[in-house]
């Protein structure tokens, strides 16, 4: 489960960038508005996805609940999201050498 929240953390970063820094300047600057509705719908589905894998890593893994939250507003933050993927990277390996 890791391993797909990790993707969906990653792919959810990428969304948040392309939505901040390529659609919204198409929409205010070139005046595209699908650009962000494109964008936006694409964003919300990750956005959905990931903090659907969060409850349900942070119930699975028994995960503290401030881990939940830094995640959480981590990814509301467009680079921070980044840093999600890559703890959930050094978790995987962490479970990977364990075992």
């Amino acid at each position: 489960m890791l391993r797909i929240f990790r993707q969906i953390a990653l792919w959810e970063a990428i969304s948040t960038i392309c939505l901040f820094f390529i659609a919204m300047p198409l929409k205010y600057f070139a005046g595209i508005p699908e650009a962000v509705k494109i964008a936006g719908s694409i964003h919300g589905f990750f956005v959905v996805i990931f903090v659907v894998m969060l409850i349900m890593s942070t119930v699975e893994y028994k995960w503290p609940i401030l881990k939940a939250i830094k995640y959480f507003l981590a990814s509301l933050i467009p680079i921070l999201g980044f840093w999600v993927e890559l703890d959930l990277k050094k978790e995987i390996e962490g479970k990977r050498q364990k075992s």
